[in-house]
């Protein structure tokens, strides 16, 4: 699919989640490209729901955040600096895919964004030497933070995640429980 501004693919793993390649202007001076168009992007959210939030995380080599979310929040995330491995799992028990996982390569340089729907986590791992992770975050209400969000160990043995880790340094809240 493609529009003005963007490039959309479709996970083959996890149909809901979208990739996002923003079409990128090229010169002597540099480069410039869109990361954000409402009128594109409110064709994929719920009718009334906008981007109301942005964070940024900056982490070093080998630091693993997440997994984590919650059951109303819609996540635009890219990597702004460095580079990520970005894992995306369906947690609704509901779902044909539930507990299934796909993961992206989130690098500056390819400026590409994954859409991630509601009741699915996300974590990535950093591989460069430092790396700045942005987050668009869409909901209702108040913000659902970290004590009451879905956490899911990094290397649950039921999912099954192929991380290009074994030792990443965590925060409590990550590590085996």
């Amino acid at each position: 699919m493609s529009y003005k501004d963007f490039e959309l693919h479709r996970s083959i793993i996890l149909p809901e989640v979208l990739v996002i390649k923003p079409s990128l202007s090229r010169d002597l001076r540099g480069n410039i490209y869109t990361t954000y168009n409402e009128n594109t992007y409110q064709r994929f959210l719920p009718p009334g729901l906008k981007f109301i939030h942005d964070k940024f995380a900056t982490s070093r080599y080998n630091v693993l955040r997440g997994l984590h979310g919650d059951s109303k929040t819609w996540k635009l995330v890219s990597c702004v600096w460095g580079e990520l491995y970005e894992v995306v799992v369906d947690m609704r028990p509901e779902s044909a895919t539930y507990k299934k996982w796909d993961a992206f390569d989130l690098r500056a340089e390819d400026y590409s964004q994954v859409l991630i729907p509601p009741g699915f986590i996300n974590g990535y791992y950093v591989m460069s030497e430092h790396a700045v992770f942005h987050y668009k975050l869409a909901y209702t209400g108040e913000y659902i933070d970290a004590n009451e969000q879905i956490t899911v160990a990094w290397n649950n043995p039921e999912l099954g995640i192929s991380w290009p880790c074994s030792e990443p340094i965590l925060q409590d809240r990550d590590i085996v429980k």
